[in-house]
């Protein structure tokens, strides 16, 4: 399959077998590839909470318009954006800046102008945390659906789901921002795929305003 049969045959399917299963070392994987996605500074702000009980799943769907492929896909994901990823302290910013010494990217001395800098760009207001870490979580979030499409698997991505209840069901802290849903798995084969949408031509894409 080359990327283009990827980018063309992807569809937000809205049926699936939920007696095809992903195994956990082919939903590893797709992580994996979806993981080499770029991010600001390299600071990732994304995290997963993989669903696969049926129960939990139907915890999840009762707060995402009842959709039904929630809880029929093996596998559903509630992806996290950190909105607090850029900030001094984070344990993955630490690393972030740890790994840019190991390689010689960085050196202490630039420590505090690191700082600074994800804190000017990505702290500076409330709109800027939650712009920092759904454009790189969208990044991720992307990814992991081309990656699953390359190893033949389908998902949909969902954004018709209430954030605080979700919240709160699963005791999700703060400091994330859930930007979507991915179910994940084998599209159903008794079912119709439906078409491709239409999408916008390179010229109602393209634009200026000066």
């Amino acid at each position: 399959m080359t990327f283009k049969d990827v980018i063309y045959g992807r569809r937000a399917v809205n049926f699936f077998d939920p007696e095809k299963d992903v195994p956990e070392l082919l939903l590893n994987e797709i992580i994996e590839m979806a993981s080499q996605a770029p991010s600001g500074f390299n600071i990732q702000p994304w995290s997963l909470i993989v669903l696969r009980d049926y129960d939990d799943k139907m915890r999840l769907q009762k707060h995402a318009w009842n959709q039904s492929k929630v809880s029929e896909a093996p596998v559903t994901l509630i992806v996290l954006a950190d909105t607090e990823g850029w900030r001094a302290g984070n344990p993955f910013l630490e690393k972030d800046f740890q790994e840019m010494l190991n390689s010689g990217a960085m050196v202490e001395e630039q420590r505090q102008w690191f700082y600074g800098v994800c804190e000017s760009l990505y702290g500076a207001s409330e709109a800027r945390k939650i712009a920092f870490s759904c454009k790189n979580t969208g990044f991720f979030a992307m990814s992991l659906m081309l990656a699953a499409k390359s190893l033949g698997l389908d998902t949909h991505p969902m954004d018709g789901f209430d954030i605080d209840a979700v919240r709160g069901e699963f005791k999700i802290p703060d400091n994330y921002w859930i930007p979507l849903l991915i179910s994940v798995g084998y599209f159903k084969s008794d079912q119709k795929r439906t078409p491709s949408k239409w999408r916008k031509t390179v010229d109602e894409i393209v634009v200026r305003f000066d």
